[in-house]
């Protein structure tokens, strides 16, 4: 139903309109105790083998909505009527902020593929505390993309993610620091060895400081070289990090069906969706060799197919999230990739 009624009408509309749309007509469905049922029904597969306990927390399943999808926590935790394991919010930011102009979504559909370059838009993280009050605790497991404003200077960039760590700490199952959008200016700097360090080893050190300590992961970039994989390993190591998510989205172009002319039209942003799907795969399973397995690792980038998840599983993945996926598979693409991760062939 979705891809032959509800895509073509929702694809006819701007990207960013499309996707308000969806939200407000998700968010009043979900309101609906007879359509949340009906959604958990046609979802949810009761299997045990399906839990997965990682970083100390038990996840339902492995599958969760990735960090950008519900950035202000506007559906909440009603996500879990959907079918997904977790959900991960943001990428929030300690001051509100518009981000780019618009437009700043696009969709690629010969290559089944999204560029944003929405730069950080969110209510800000003093908005983000009071949804998180409102929801169940315990009742799903919710994850915090975290970030820095673009007018802070990357030199005061840690004091933004300390902000975001304190303020939501008590209501929230782990954390993720953004430093991988291509986004917000200057901001992929950070993942360079020594401001890297710095930034981490400063928030682990607030973390250990708290009575139970919260799972702290790095999300990275697709776009990084052999070398300076092994460096985040290293800080990752040093900093004792929970894992790593890999990966954020990528500014490469290259090997797209979209004609030139239309992809330099959209302009910069981040690529996701189908081009993504092996560059993706190949840093997280460079990573989890590089660790052997030692490391935890979230997989995310170019998941399309439920294949694609298996893959990732079986690559090294303890967990896998999608964002593209969802937007071009629509609320049934949960239930497949969950079927296959439960009955594997």
């Amino acid at each position: 139903m979705y891809k032959s009624l509800l895509r073509p009408i929702f694809f006819s509309l701007d990207a960013e309109k499309a996707h308000h749309l969806t939200f407000s007509l998700l968010k009043f469905s979900l309101s609906l105790p007879l359509v949340r049922d009906l959604f958990r029904i046609n979802t949810e597969l009761s299997l045990k083998s399906l839990e997965v306990k990682e970083f100390g927390l038990t996840f339902k399943n492995p599958l969760g909505l990735a960090a950008g999808f519900d950035k202000d926590a506007y559906i909440g935790d009603k996500w879990k009527y959907m079918g997904f394991g977790f959900v991960e919010f943001g990428t929030v930011t300690p001051r509100p902020q518009i981000g780019n102009p618009k437009p700043r979504l696009f969709r690629l559909r010969r290559d089944r593929a999204v560029i944003n370059r929405m730069g950080f838009n969110n209510a800000g993280a003093d908005a983000m505390l009071k949804k998180l009050k409102r929801m169940k605790k315990g009742d799903m497991v919710i994850g915090m993309n975290i970030g820095k404003n673009k007018d802070t200077p990357n030199e005061k960039a840690v004091d933004d993610y300390v902000y975001c760590f304190e303020l939501l700490f008590d209501y929230v199952d782990y954390f993720v620091v953004n430093v991988s959008s291509p986004n917000t200016p200057g901001l992929r700097s950070l993942q360079e060895k020594e401001p890297l360090t710095q930034l981490l080893l400063t928030l682990q050190d607030l973390n250990k400081k708290k009575e139970q300590p919260k799972p702290l992961l790095l999300k990275i970039a697709p776009d990084l070289t052999e070398s300076q994989l092994d460096d985040i390993v290293e800080v990752a190591e040093k900093a004792q990090l929970s894992g790593l998510i890999a990966t954020n989205t990528t500014i490469s172009r290259e090997d797209l069906d979209t004609p030139k002319a239309d992809v330099e039209a959209m302009g910069a942003g981040g690529l996701s969706g189908l081009p993504l799907t092996h560059t993706s795969w190949e840093i997280m399973n460079y990573i989890h060799k590089k660790t052997d397995g030692k490391l935890p690792l979230i997989g995310v980038g170019g998941i399309m197919e439920p294949l694609d998840a298996k893959m990732r599983m079986q690559g090294g993945a303890s967990l896998v999230q999608v964002y593209s996926g969802y937007v071009y598979e629509g609320p049934g693409f949960v239930k497949r990739i969950l079927k296959a991760l439960a009955f594997p062939k």
